[in-house]
């Protein structure tokens, strides 16, 4: 696992000295700690920090480039099929002199050109270079696993910083760019001197809907992310995005019978988690105690002579900690096992928590992950972890709600508005985040809503009508065409002709996966220099997962079904009927005793407000309906509070918690 970063210009652009692209590199050190290189020439920077993983001698070093060299890269990921893909090549003719995934790269590109991408089975952010057709390419593979952030810089104002990034389509064609620049991460492109900081107002409501910012877009204008399974070109200052990998979302195979997916699912993961084994430093692997790192992890050591190091993170609070499960599944498969108690004195962490996610980023689980890679990067440079099963295979209690919804979306309309009006105000209230009762309420309030945006309502941190109340009238009127729900929207449009329920958990897997959950896991693992690898995330997988019907997801009222019998014998039964717990962190508590002055004086605090975005009486409202119990705001009081502690940050410079 690496850090990439560079620039590429025409005659007309501002050309990257070597002091700017030294600083864009090292700023990115945490990615890659054993290694660093740089390459300029006419019109051409690449910028590389390593984590050494695979050939460890000086021939896996990069900026790398081909035998006569006119074909550069730097590269960021892992190429699991690489041996296979090497050995191929070879029979065609190429030549290698090193052992690594990325000269393979380098081959495949200059066998087949831009199609290269899609002989790639890994996780990736990609760079190359053509010298000969004076091309840039810049690729992310298919999930998102690899972030991958480009700032155009355009030579009239024909295109402004908006438009460049929000609400621009994915596939587009941009012309007159005078610089291109590139990074693995944001901090890196903030490097270069004078690059504007401006906040995009829409990314902030987005922020506030989603806990994090969709690509394309970024907190800044005129700064985007790569989407997932797309690459760039940049060619003579001309500039286009396309998308390399599009599974037919809208086909489902209804003639394999369930004993041919579990057999097809059981032989893809095994070997999706054998060919992530392969390194040659030592690696490990999460176990959570759920139902997908046990998997994960009991085929590793199935497949392994030696007992593997297993990492798990706990709680003193009981609804929260998973580590007993854990500790089973080490037991049983006979681990190395490693546990590590959080405690909420998270000063020094939070701090380290806003740096390194450049973002504003309130997805709350970042502080045990970040915790964890660290205690793992202890003992191993490698660790595999169970990501992508909730969404491959519908393991989230909102799938099940999302399905009764579509039952109940069968009911007259005037029926459902009057069980909202009427029958819905009868439940009693709960504080508690979790609860039956609330959940129950939150499921009929919104029964009258179109499907989509009905889902937007149980998903979203604040929804529509409390962001109306968050915001100072001035904010709102910044977006007040626009609507949030239209990133779920351009998700869903390759998937209508499947059942709602099936939608929905493709719509995450194109959207929430990438976004929160793999930006989480790539930010917090390399904080602390750890390669993680997600065996359920491979592309085959999610193929498949998108061809399988949705009875064989959830079934009786239990998601992930099959792929708890494709795997009951790596399971003992207590975690095999185990619902989903999440891999979540008592903020609320923690909000209500130890973090209570803090985050009162923060969000209350003068500067907070004079930024002109909230008003201060719904805010005071959150903070006394939590601290006096009687509301659970505690994500959405973590959301400003990580966005209050990003801006002093990041805008305004201010070393806060010190």
């Amino acid at each position: 696992m690496c850090g990439i970063c560079g620039a590429v210009w025409s005659g007309l652009g501002q050309p990257m000295e070597l002091s700017v692209l030294d600083a864009m590199t090292d700023i990115l050190a945490h990615r890659g700690p054993d290694d660093r290189g740089t390459y300029i020439d006419h019109g051409i920077a690449l910028g590389h920090r390593r984590l050494a993983v695979l050939d460890l001698t000086q021939s896996g070093r990069q900026p790398m480039h081909n035998h006569n060299q006119t074909v550069h890269i730097v590269f960021n990921g892992e190429i699991y099929n690489f041996e296979s893909l090497r050995h191929n090549l070879s029979l065609t003719g190429h030549y290698f002199k090193s052992e690594s995934d990325t000269e393979v790269i380098i081959h495949l590109y200059e066998e087949y050109g831009e199609n290269f991408l899609t002989h790639l089975n890994g996780m990736f952010a990609i760079a190359i270079w053509d010298t000969q057709k004076r091309r840039l390419i810049l690729a992310r593979d298919r999930l998102g696993k690899k972030p991958l952030f480009y700032r155009i810089e355009p030579n009239s104002d024909s295109n402004s910083d908006r438009n460049l990034t929000h609400n621009s389509t994915y596939e587009k064609n941009l012309y007159d760019i005078h610089r291109l620049i590139f990074a693995s991460e944001l901090k890196s492109i903030l490097t270069i001197p004078n690059i504007p900081r401006k906040i995009d107002s829409h990314s902030i409501d987005d922020y506030l809907t989603y806990q994090y910012i969709p690509y394309p877009n970024t907190i800044f204008c005129g700064i985007a992310k790569l989407p997932p399974a797309h690459y760039a070109v940049w060619q003579n200052g001309n500039f286009h995005i396309k998308q390399y990998w599009n599974p037919n979302w809208n086909h489902e195979d209804k003639e394999s019978s369930f004993g041919e997916w579990q057999e097809q699912l059981r032989e893809i993961v095994t070997n999706a988690v054998r060919i992530r084994m392969r390194s040659d430093v030592p690696v490990g692997a999460f176990l959570s105690g759920g139902i997908d790192s046990s998997i994960t992890a009991g085929i590793m050591q199935q497949i392994n002579p030696q007992p593997i190091h297993t990492f798990n993170i706990g709680f003193k609070q009981k609804e929260y900690d998973e580590s007993k499960y854990a500790k089973q599944l080490a037991n049983k498969f006979k681990t190395i096992h490693h546990q590590f108690i959080v405690t909420p004195q998270i000063d020094d962490l939070l701090e380290r928590l806003i740096w390194h996610y450049d973002e504003p980023f309130a997805d709350s689980s970042a502080i045990p992950t970040m915790l964890l890679c660290e205690m793992t990067r202890r003992e191993v440079t490698v660790a595999l972890s169970g990501d992508g099963g909730d969404e491959m295979f519908a393991g989230y209690d909102r799938y099940r709600a999302v399905k009764y919804g579509s039952i109940c979306a069968k009911l007259p309309l005037f029926l459902r508005r009057f069980i909202v009006e009427k029958i819905r105000p009868l439940i009693p209230a709960s504080t508690k985040q979790r609860s039956i009762l609330r959940r129950g309420k939150r499921f009929l309030e919104t029964l009258a809503m179109p499907p989509l945006e009905r889902y937007l309502q149980w998903i979203a941190i604040f929804n529509r009508e409390r962001r109306q109340q968050l915001y100072s009238d001035e904010f709102a009127a910044e977006f007040s065409d626009y609507d949030s729900l239209d990133f779920l929207r351009r998700a869903e449009s390759c998937c209508l002709n499947r059942d709602f329920c099936s939608r929905i958990s493709f719509v995450d897997m194109q959207t929430y996966l990438p976004c929160d959950i793999l930006t989480k896991v790539d930010i917090a693992s390399m904080a602390s220099s750890l390669e993680c690898r997600a065996p359920l995330l491979d592309y085959r997988i999610a193929e498949l997962s998108v061809r399988m019907p949705l009875k064989y997801k959830i079934f009786g009222g239990c998601g992930k079904y099959i792929l708890r019998k494709a795997f009951h014998d790596l399971l003992p039964t207590n975690i095999e009927r185990r619902g989903k717990m999440g891999f979540g962190v008592p903020i609320d508590h923690w909000f209500r005793n130890e973090l209570k002055d803090k985050v009162r004086d923060i969000l209350l605090d003068k500067k907070t407000i004079e930024r002109g975005y909230f008003q201060k009486k719904y805010i005071t409202q959150l903070l006394n309906e939590h601290f006096n119990n009687q509301f659970d705001h505690a994500y959405r009081i973590w959301s400003l509070f990580v966005l209050e502690l990003w801006t002093r940050n990041t805008i305004d410079s201010l070393q806060y918690l010190k």
